[in-house]
Formats: structure tokens, sequence, C-alpha cells
């Protein structure tokens, strides 16, 4: 099923943000500990929210899509980020790192199956958790589907975008010099992984901001300067995964792999104008899934605070109760 009509829900609703009832500090081991929340109901449908970047970290605004008094709903950083430790480090962390963090956080809680749910990375990230323990998923519920293939990695980050958008390209590409501007990824992880964390930060709120640039159809007007500790953890993390193509032994990796999921019902929320994962990753994930349905918000970009992506994914929640 494809729905192209726009928001799948009556008008933008946001639960309130609700306070966690508990929290955990888990070592997952190689130096590394995870933030793990819980909120809402805890005999609820236990919901599991995997954040974008990599490298972005969980949010209070992350609770809002759930019904508090219907799902637990459990929130981690991923390695390296938000309030996991250590800081920025990409020492040990690999997507198959993360899958073995999402099972320790299962186990942890005593949970034998719960809704993934997941935007951007969040949704690469869920798919590949799925198809390597399918017996734990109950339902998928993605949004700005990206499948880290070099066709979307070329896309963001070898011009595509940056022809809609050539002012906002030009703020990324004037760092390097000119024979250094064919290959962003590479030629900023030089950077990001120099000697000079002046030069590091400089590179990494550059990075940032490009990408925050074009999150929104309708952005609104910021000021000020991203943080440098956000900025670092996030650029040099994502940057360390899309360099490696997310770890997966080949390009298409993931759908090759659908089959793996074939029983497994999912939800996809795309925006027709998403300018960080075309929809078409959507469409291709949509075909090789038949079981799954595809909503196309059609006046949204990429962004999960965007009102038709908000509005269909609550109404895809309350659905699912």
């Amino acid at each position: 099923m494809i729905n192209t009509e726009g928001q799948i829900g009556a008008g933008l609703f946001l639960y309130p943000i609700i306070q966690p009832y508990a929290y955990h500090t888990l070592d997952v081991g190689d130096g590394h500990t995870i933030y793990v929340e819980e909120c809402g109901n805890p005999n609820g449908i236990p919901v599991v929210v995997l954040h974008g970047g990599p490298g972005a970290g969980c949010s209070p605004g992350m609770r809002r899509f759930f019904n508090p008094d219907r799902f637990r709903i459990i929130l981690f950083d991923q390695r390296g980020c938000g309030r996991s430790k250590p800081h920025a480090s990409v020492e040990h962390n690999t997507t198959w790192h993360l899958i073995s963090d999402i099972e320790k956080i299962r186990n942890l809680l005593y949970i034998k199956k719960w809704i993934v749910f997941g935007g951007s990375w969040g949704s690469t990230l869920a798919l590949v958790y799925a198809q390597s323990h399918s017996e734990a998923v109950q339902h998928l519920v993605l949004r700005g589907i990206f499948l880290m293939t070099d066709l979307e990695l070329d896309w963001f980050y070898n011009g595509g975008a940056g022809m809609f958008f050539p002012e906002k390209w030009k703020n990324i590409t004037r760092l390097l010099p000119i024979e250094k501007r064919d290959n962003i990824i590479k030629s900023y992880h030089d950077k990001l992984f120099g000697y000079d964390e002046s030069e590091q930060t400089k590179f990494a709120r550059a990075w940032t901001e490009w990408e925050s640039a074009l999150a929104a159809m309708h952005p609104t007007t910021t000021t000020g300067t991203t943080p440098a500790a956000y900025a670092r953890a996030f650029a040099r993390i994502e940057n360390h995964y899309f360099i490696n193509k997310g770890f997966l032994n080949k390009d298409e990796q993931i759908l090759d792999n659908v089959y793996k999921i074939k029983n497994i019902p999912g939800t996809i929320v795309h925006g027709r104008f998403d300018m960080i994962c075309p929809p078409k990753a959507a469409f291709s994930l949509h075909k090789a899934w038949p079981i799954s349905k595809l909503h196309i918000i059609s006046d949204a970009g990429h962004s999960l605070a965007e009102k038709g992506i908000s509005s269909a994914l609550i109404s895809v929640m309350d659905g699912l109760v």
C-alpha cells in the first residue's frame, strides 16, 4: 500500500514531553557505556527509538510521538554521542557494535519483542537490526529511509544536493582546496581526525551545518554557532560510518536481505522533498518488502519535526495500539 496523499493524521498533535521513570548506564564493553532511559507506561507496549546521524543522540522531543499511557518508550544514545561515553569516540564503534548494544538493552529490560522506531540513519540501523534479530521485532516504523548505498552518499556529498542549494554547498566545500573537493567524505575525514582539535571543530561545524541546512522543507531561521561538543561527535561519528560504507558487506546489502523481514509488518513515512535522503530509497524498500505500508508526505522534507512527518508518525503509532 502506498499513500501519497500527504498527512495521514488529522492535524498535528504531539504528546507532552514526559520525564523518564528509569535511567540506565549500560556498560557494553570495549570501554563504552550507553545512556538508556525509559518513560511512559512500564507495562505498556515496548518501543525502542533509534536516533539518526550516526552521532546525533536522542532528545526529549523524541518522547512525544508515543501515547505515554500505552507505550513503554526506550531511548538511548548510541556509542560516542549524547550522554554515552567516551564522547565522540569511533573506537569499537560500528553498525555491528550498535546491533549488539540494542540486544543488550533488550535483555537488560527483559523485553521479548518490541516495536523498532527509527529515522534517517535510525532507519538504516533498524533494518539491519531486524534482519539480524527478526524474532525480537514486532513492527518497524521507519522515517526518512537511508539504505547506506553509494548512490545516496554520492547524492549528498558529491554535489547532487548541492545543485539545489549551491550557497549551502559552498559553505562545506570552501574549507577545502579545489583539488580536495572531489571526495568530500575522504577530505573531511582527514580533517576531523587530525591532531588539531580547533581544526576538527571547524570542519565538524561545517559538516553538521550542511546537513542541518537541508533537513527541513521550510526551515526556521536560526542564529548562533553549533556547539563544538555536539558538532565533533556528530561529524566524526557520521563521517566514520560513511567512509566505511556503514560497515556493510556490499552496497545493496539491506535490500538484498529484505527477505529476512518479509513477515515483519512495517510502516514507512518519507517526505516527498527530502533532500538528504531522496524518496527513491523508500520506494525501493517498499517494493522489496510487500508487507510494508508506504506514506509519502507531499509537503515535507527530511526532518522529524516537520508537521506532515510528525502527524503521520503519531497516527501510525496510535494505530498500533
